[in-house]
């Protein structure tokens, strides 16, 4: 397991970006990063994950080409750009882990409140 910490949330207008940062005091190159965000009254739900290798997927119920995940290795830090945010996009978003040889994420953040307001 590693030690997550998010940070970059905030409240922004509708319309409007954040990014936000996972930085991890560890090395990270070696495992698959995902975020997650959990909206008020909702169960938590899948954003996106970019692999070792950089390889990314998404959510394809709200993201739409609106969210990027990127990576630094050398920083050990892994980045979520939010454009275009709406008020649906309210949520608590975590960083989470996943080593090669796991199949859930085993690491996970404390999450990072973000406030989109209409």
């Amino acid at each position: 397991q590693v030690q997550l910490v998010e940070s970059g949330g905030g409240l922004v207008q509708a319309g409007g970006s954040l990014r936000l940062s996972c930085a991890a005091p560890g090395r990270i190159s070696e495992y698959t990063m995902g975020w997650f965000r959990q909206c008020p009254g909702k169960e938590r739900e899948f954003v996106g994950a970019i692999s070792w290798s950089g390889f990314t997927t998404y959510s394809t119920t709200f993201v739409k080409g609106r969210f990027t995940i990127s990576r630094d290795n050398a920083k050990n830090t892994v980045y979520l750009q939010m454009n275009n945010l709406k008020s649906e996009d309210t949520a608590i978003y975590y960083c989470a882990a996943r080593s090669r040889a796991a199949t859930t994420y085993d690491s996970w953040g404390q999450g990072t409140q973000v406030t989109v307001s209409s």
